[in-house]
């Protein structure tokens, strides 16, 4: 019949595909690499078939971190799609030399309980880049600094610990600040420690307003915090997140706006009123990261202080840029690498008199309950 709709068969689809694709049946099994997946991976679509994502008949060929069995099932016990924005793999030739790549990795569920694997490869390397190198080195002795950190922190630990044991119910809330501060504090060093490193975060369903709570008593607790706004979105579903890691995202933005505002006198007769940071979060399904995942779940620090130095507004996320007199400049990069690692999106804009730091993080999955143990 003239002008008749014909499906087009999946498979042809797939091949014709210029980006990696792999499917994975109703078992998690390898069923199909199109030529670009069978070139990137340096395997072949027959030697693969019918094998367990992770089988051991592979690993002499490809490692992948973390391991594919789990993100696939993941992806069909979810029923939607689920982004991992930095998947490492390893992949071996015929002379048993072994190549380390990054990708993406997008997977969506299939009609029949299979799984379809998108992979998205990381660009290749800068030519110029000794501007990174010296960035590198420059995080290195910010490693061997944290080491030595670390170990008076434990006897700060350690004392708040004791104190704690003889002391009422609210003089022992200030000494659990004092242990659960060192405790994140050895964890923030153990993150500059592991600054060039690839660690993945550990996702799982957030209620992120748990978190900002959490880290407005923290900031409450903290003395010398200026007055903190939330403005919530009540609806807002569970976002896909590692809880402790945006933890140190909202901390960081928190303290980041609390800095720019103690760094100006401020006469009682401003026309921006006394000192504020706003927390906000908002539901918007425009947003899109830079390879068309959604990230609906907005997060939002603002602040009325002084605005981000010009000098520096293209640069606050790199390792070591600072606005801050003595400042580390390390807050805002570890930020950017958190979000980035999550496959969000951050954007700043800021003039003198209002500054706004957004996040943008994915959506967990249908049906997902949010995780409330301690974090």
């Amino acid at each position: 019949m003239t002008g008749a709709f014909i499906p087009a068969d999946p498979g042809v689809v797939l091949a014709a595909l210029p980006a990696p694709v792999a499917t994975f049946d109703a078992q998690g099994r390898w069923s199909g690499l199109n030529e670009a997946a069978e070139l990137w991976l340096n395997l072949s679509e027959r030697g693969v078939a019918g094998l367990s994502a992770d089988d051991p008949a592979l690993i002499a060929r490809l490692r992948v971190e973390p391991e594919l069995g789990p993100l696939v099932a993941q992806a069909a016990q979810a029923g939607e799609s689920v982004l991992h924005p930095r998947v490492r793999f390893e992949i071996s030739d015929r002379a048993g030399r072994w190549t380390a790549r990054r990708a993406g990795l997008d997977l969506a569920p299939l009609p029949d309980g299979g799984v379809v694997a998108l992979i998205r490869p990381e660009p290749e390397a800068e030519v110029d880049a000794s501007p990174r190198r010296a960035a590198r080195s420059a995080i290195g002795m910010a490693e061997m600094l944290a080491h030595e950190i670390k170990n008076p922190l434990a006897g700060i630990r350690g004392a708040a610990q004791l104190l704690s044991e003889n002391l009422g119910p609210e003089d022992r809330e200030l000494t659990d600040l004092i242990v659960a501060e060192s405790r994140r504090i050895v964890a923030l060093l153990e993150e500059v420690e592991r600054f060039g490193d690839t660690t993945l975060p550990q996702l799982r369903p957030v209620n992120v307003h748990d978190i900002l709570d959490r880290a407005r008593r923290s900031m409450a607790l903290g003395g010398a915090a200026p007055k903190i706004v939330a403005d919530y979105d009540p609806s807002l579903p569970p976002a896909l997140v590692d809880p402790g890691r945006i933890m140190q995202v909202v901390l960081n933005l928190l303290r980041n706006a609390a800095e720019a505002l103690a760094r100006e006198a401020r006469a009682p007769d401003d026309p921006r009123g006394p000192a504020l940071i706003r927390l906000r979060t908002a539901y918007d399904r425009d947003v899109r990261g830079p390879h068309g995942t959604a990230l609906p779940l907005q997060v939002e620090v603002e602040d009325n202080g002084p605005g981000v130095p010009e000098a520096i507004a293209d640069q606050i996320f790199e390792p070591f840029v600072s606005g801050r007199e003595n400042g580390t400049g390390l807050g805002l990069a570890l930020v950017g690498k958190i979000v980035t690692e999550h496959g969000g999106l951050i954007r700043v804009d800021s003039r003198p008199g209002r500054t706004l730091f957004r996040v943008s993080l994915p959506l967990a999955g249908k049906g997902a309950a949010p995780w409330t143990e301690p974090y």
